[in-house]
């Protein structure tokens, strides 16, 4: 975080959260109240001050006070870069994968060091790549022989060294998975 916030924190410590403000779309879009906010320093702002709490609710150190962050799909939203690897949507790299999964059979969540993340809609077809089957062999090769169904059932996501099982997944069960809470609220 920034030195600015935490010396913000240390001379005001009890200035109430907030909630209902401040969402992420699945795309890395920072909205508050529902509004798009296009001012690139305050994105940047918000990226660097952005942590979770032990209950697995993200927010947005704003000085002395923590803004929860609801979230559409994942706290994090991971972009392909052009060598394969993968960066959140503020700029940080994982340098490890500890789950996967393929939510509601229509988004790529990871289990990182740094949290979870969905893969932006945007690169799924670029991410392909790292999802192969329990022999390696791509993940391309089973859809488009129609076998989805079965290839999730044995499906490996790859990022770096780690391989991990791709398992299938709701929302619901993503977020008590890979501990995060879309919808933060006090208490």
């Amino acid at each position: 975080m920034d030195a600015s916030v935490l010396a913000a924190i240390a001379r005001w410590p009890n200035v109430p959260d907030v909630y209902g403000w401040l969402g992420l779309t699945a795309r890395g879009q920072w909205r508050l109240q529902g509004e798009p906010i296009g001012n690139w320093a305050i994105n940047e702002f918000i990226g660097r001050n952005y942590a979770a709490d032990a209950r697995g609710c993200w927010f947005f150190q704003n000085g002395p006070q923590r803004v929860f962050v609801a979230l559409e799909l994942a706290p994090w939203v991971l972009r392909v870069q052009p060598d394969g690897s993968l960066r959140t949507h503020t700029g940080l790299v994982p340098q490890r994968l500890l789950g996967a999964a393929l939510v509601d059979g229509s988004a790529f969540v990871l289990h990182t060091d740094l949290g979870a993340g969905n893969v932006d809609d945007r690169d799924a077809g670029a991410f392909l790549p790292a999802v192969v089957d329990e022999h390696g062999r791509p993940a391309e090769a089973h859809l488009l022989a129609a076998r989805r169904p079965l290839f999730v059932a044995a499906a490996r996501c790859r990022l770096g060294g780690s391989l991990v099982p791709l398992q299938a997944m709701t929302l619901s069960q993503a977020e008590a998975a890979f501990g995060f809470r879309r919808q933060p609220n006090p208490g």
